[in-house]
């Protein structure tokens, strides 16, 4: 077996594992474009528009900003995710192309017009991902390894990206105190965040020189030979698996497992999962110059990003064209030492007076009653829930869609409200909304066990007055 008939079943694998994240990703679509960006929305995509241009943002949607195109988008990008996951398109080099372009094009329609509400690394890395995946060519042929490399080249920036901005941007990184705050103040804890706080501190510590080892110096073995490339590849599944466990970071970590996936050959997946390899076929000449020509654009585009990442001024997560082809990637350069939250309350009363009963809005993912157990989210991505986070950071600077989200829980908004766990009002909104901010911290192992708490929280400020509609 030649060394690119190795690599089918590693092919096969990473294409399902992409299709799946596809999935994933044009679920939340479906289910929460609408409420926060569509023509009603918290930042409306028809007012984006106005002011975008298509060869800064290129997008289908600048087209028909509609409602009804951001649900026809959505349902297509979960039909298409599901045929590339079945492999019905993976038997004609014209099915596979059709499906992966389709997939690639109608995401990236929805990024490029999502505004902060899609400003996170994993939409291109998945992007990035699945337009290289275009050219992986039908099960009868053989995988080119320029390809592989390729998709390993994603993996070196996604992790020995993440390694350099830690070492620049944060010092704890370097005095290895970083996972001390991590757990805790992390977008959005798991069920077993706790545990993993309250680890003794030498298991912390060698947790951060692990991050530093896995992110600085494994990724060189990515292009290494067999075996090496396959532990190295190994480690870094290992190492994302860690991360699963400890938090909820959407896709960001299922994504880096799947590209991972292309450091394995043949050899070692056969024994985890065996799949029948067909007789497989030389692609064709003109392929084959395709992917070289391939292989030399992303040459060109990866002198910037290596600049950036060999730069003191690194950038995290960046992206060099609107494509999102061959980006800058990086992750929790610096990492909070306190954990605050804005808790958005309501009240029916007429009059807000010093003894109002208000009620606290529960959000689907992130703290809010300081007794219920830190839900298990990823690989889904609740992004309200990850924007309040970042609110949280800075309490005087108020965004706008923040005040429209209010706006519109004071009008009883059905869509707004689908973005909660529960509507505390039924079908009477409240007269009054206010947010407060509070600082969280996990409860220590006694009080857990005397309280049933898993947080404790007191009270900063007021991150926003009471309000009510006009009259």
């Amino acid at each position: 077996m030649s060394e690119l008939s190795g690599y089918w079943i590693t092919r096969f694998v990473f294409q399902k594992g992409l299709a799946l994240v596809y999935l994933i990703a044009f679920a939340a679509v479906v289910n929460q474009f609408i409420p926060l960006l569509g023509e009603e929305g918290l930042l409306p995509v028809p007012d984006f528009v106005k002011r975008a241009r298509f060869r800064e943002s290129p997008s289908l949607f600048l087209f028909v900003p509609k409602d009804s195109a951001f649900r026809v988008g959505g349902w297509a990008g979960v039909l298409l995710s599901c045929v590339a996951l079945s492999g019905i398109a993976d038997s004609h080099s014209w099915s596979l192309i059709a499906t992966w372009s389709l997939l690639w094009l109608i995401y990236l329609s929805f990024v490029n017009v999502g505004q902060t509400f899609y400003a996170f690394g994993w939409e291109s890395i998945l992007l990035e991902s699945g337009f290289f995946t275009i050219f992986s060519g039908p099960s009868g042929a053989e995988p080119q390894m320029l390809l592989i490399w390729i998709w390993r080249w994603i993996l070196f920036r996604v992790m020995f990206g993440a390694g350099m901005i830690k070492l620049r941007a944060d010092p704890c990184w370097r005095e290895l105190t970083c996972l001390d705050y991590h757990f805790e103040t992390q977008p959005m804890p798991n069920p077993l965040s706790w545990y993993f706080h309250w680890l003794p501190a030498w298991a912390h510590k060698g947790g951060v020189l692990f991050n530093h080892f896995v992110e600085l110096i494994v990724p060189f073995g990515y292009f290494a030979p067999q075996p090496i490339a396959a532990v190295a590849g190994l480690l870094t599944i290992v190492f994302q698996g860690i991360l699963i466990l400890s938090g909820n970071l959407s896709w960001l970590n299922w994504v880096t497992i799947v590209l991972a996936l292309t450091t394995l050959d043949d050899s070692f997946l056969r024994h985890v999962r065996p799949v029948p390899v067909p007789a497989t076929h030389p692609p064709a000449f003109a392929w084959q110059l395709t992917i070289w020509i391939l292989a030399a654009i992303v040459l060109w585009l990866s002198v910037e990003p290596v600049r950036n990442m060999l730069s003191s001024r690194q950038l995290m997560n960046y992206s060099y064209n609107p494509l999102q082809l061959v980006n800058t990637y990086g992750a929790f350069g610096g990492v909070t030492r306190t954990r605050y939250e804005i808790v958005i309350e309501g009240t029916t009363e007429s009059f807000v007076l010093p003894g109002t009963k208000w009620q606290e809005y529960e959000f689907k993912g992130k703290p809010g009653s300081t007794a219920r157990t830190p839900p298990q989210i990823a690989p889904y991505h609740l992004r309200l829930d990850w924007l309040m986070w970042f609110a949280a950071m800075r309490p005087g600077d108020v965004p706008l869609w923040f005040l429209r989200f209010v706006r519109k829980l004071l009008q009883g908004d059905k869509c707004a409200l689908s973005l909660l766990k529960t509507n505390l009002f039924g079908a009477t909104p409240p007269h009054h909304i206010r947010a407060l901010l509070y600082q969280y911290n996990f409860t220590s192992p006694q009080e857990r066990r005397r309280t049933g708490q898993w947080w404790k929280r007191t009270l900063v400020s007021t991150y926003l007055s009471a309000s009510a509609l006009p009259k």
